[in-house]
This record gives structure tokens, sequence and C-alpha cells, in this order.
């Protein structure tokens, strides 16, 4: 992860570069807000580096299931300054809208931003790759928004290229607000995305498929499995369930058994962290409205 975000934080550095000179060579108000947003993108890879580096932590006596959920912390910062760089945006042509600016040499910036734009795309996608094996939310958020700005840059390079063609001065601060609005939105997800991970949200449908394809590979007259929870720590999973068997079985065979269980479950996800709780047929635990009973005397002999 660390290098996919190192990779992410120089290519950030050559992006703000080759913006920066498209809105210096131009003066346009929607080259200056594509490079904007690249800033944000330092900021964001920056601090999801020092994120991953806490999450990578193992578990310890204050932190016993680890410490996977500072991703979401990165993610989340992430969102909140794709927010902020948006309002600016929108601050910024909206005064440009009321006073417009000649825009000039359009195609020389056109071909720095274009060149930044294609450099992103080409980030972008190799990181989504690593965020789909790593199952790391850290980097599909960082992923997601080089996407976003690959397509922002699209329209702003559409949109100025019109202004010297139409003559519609106005076009360049238009397209710096659909950037801004399009930015805001990509901001909403990442936190909403965020949230629901602090939130501990069950694990994806895929994910609940293939543990409920296991169990039912497992289940027979004797053993019987309910009250199936989970939910999702940056990439680890945790799922909890109970087992019920038999009563009169041993507690060495019940155990024998939650092993073979757990082997299949651990075999078919990966990054599990599995609860099983055993119990006898027609006993639930109190969380699950069982009741306490008296403890029944010995059987004669």
């Amino acid at each position: 992860m660390r290098r996919y975000l190192l990779v992410s934080l120089a290519t950030a550095f050559a992006v703000i570069g080759l913006k920066l000179g498209a809105w210096r060579l131009t003066g346009s108000v929607g080259f200056l807000s594509d490079a904007l947003e690249s800033v944000v993108n330092v900021l964001a890879a920056g601090f999801a580096l020092a994120i991953v580096g806490i999450a990578g932590r193992p578990p310890d006596s204050g932190h016993p299931f680890g410490h996977s959920k500072a991703e979401y912390f990165s993610s989340g910062l992430e969102g909140l300054l794709i927010g902020v760089a948006a309002l600016g945006i929108a601050a910024e042509g909206l005064h440009r809208l009321l006073h417009p600016h000649v825009v000039r040499a359009v195609a020389a910036g056109a071909g720095l931003n274009l060149l930044a734009t294609l450099l992103n795309l080409a980030v972008a996608w190799w990181m989504l790759r690593g965020a789909r094996r790593l199952r790391s939310i850290v980097l599909e958020a960082d992923a997601r928004h080089l996407l976003a700005d690959v397509w922002t840059s699209a329209g702003v390079i559409a949109g100025v290229a019109l202004v010297p063609l139409t003559g519609w001065a106005w076009m360049d601060p238009l397209v710096a607000l659909f950037v801004a609005t399009h930015v805001l939105a990509e901001s909403w997800r990442l936190l909403a995305r965020s949230v629901d991970g602090l939130m501990d949200r069950s694990l994806p449908a895929a994910d609940i498929a293939a543990v409920e394809q296991v169990l039912a590979g497992l289940r027979s007259e004797d053993v019987r499995f309910d009250h199936l929870r989970s939910r999702r720590a940056g990439t680890r999973r945790f799922v909890a369930m109970h087992m019920h068997l038999p009563a009169a079985w041993s507690l060495e065979r019940a155990a024998r058994c939650r092993l073979q269980v757990e082997r299949a479950l651990t075999d078919r996800l990966a990054e599990l962290t599995l609860t099983i709780e055993i119990l006898p047929h027609g006993q639930e635990s109190l969380q699950d409205g069982g009741s306490i009973e008296p403890p029944r005397p010995p059987a004669p002999g």
C-alpha cells in the first residue's frame, strides 16, 4: 500500500506543476480550478501514507481488534478536503462569471492539462487494481479521487477550448462551476463510505453469500448455524455466529467441529476474524433471548 501511495503522491506533484503551467499560460479559471483539486490530492495522499502506518499495526492490549478502522479517517478527511476544494472552486467561478476574463494560449494550456489528465488516468487505473487486490478503502478512495479528477479535467479542457471558438467568455467560469459540482458529489460519496465503516456496516452481499455457501455445505442434522453477524474494519472482515450442536457431544468433539468450520471460512475469505459461540440445540445466549436455567442434577450412575 505504501508503494501505491508514494506513486500517487509523486504523480500529484507532477500533475499540479502541469496544471498550474496551463493556468499561467491561459489565465483560465477552469484550469485554475483543476489545479486546485490536484493540490488536494497531495494533501490526501500524504495523510493516507501516515494512516496506512497506523492501520497496519498489529492488535495490542488497548486495541485488541487491531487498528484497521484508521483507514476510514483517511477517506473521511479526503472527502472533507475535496468538499473544501469544491467550495473554493465555486467561489472563484462565480467571481469570474461576474467579471469575465479573456483566455489566451488555449492550445498550449490544453496540451499541458491533457498530459496531466492522462498521467492521472494511468495511476488511477493502477491503484484501483491494487485496491481490489488488497481490499483497501484508502487506495480506493485515492484512486476514485484521481478518476474524478480525470473526468473533470476532460470537461475543463473541452469547455476552455470552446471559449476562443465561440467567443463566449462566460464558458470558462461555467466550466469551473461544473467542476465544483462534480467534486462536491465525490466528496459526499467518500464521506458516506467512511461513516458506514465507522458505524460497523455489515460485509458486502457477496461476502455474506460466500459465508452462507460455506455454512450450507457444513450443516447437518447435528450441526446448525444462526445469528450470523458481520462488520468490516478497513481490510479486516469480522464474522460472528452461533453453532448449535447436540448437548451429548463432548467438548473435544465440539472443538473439532468448530475448527473445521473456522478453516473452511478462513480459506474462503481472506483476513477474516471469526467468532463462533457453541450452544446446545434449543438453547440461545442471553443477548439473543436465552434464559438462565438452574443446573440439572447429575444422572444416576
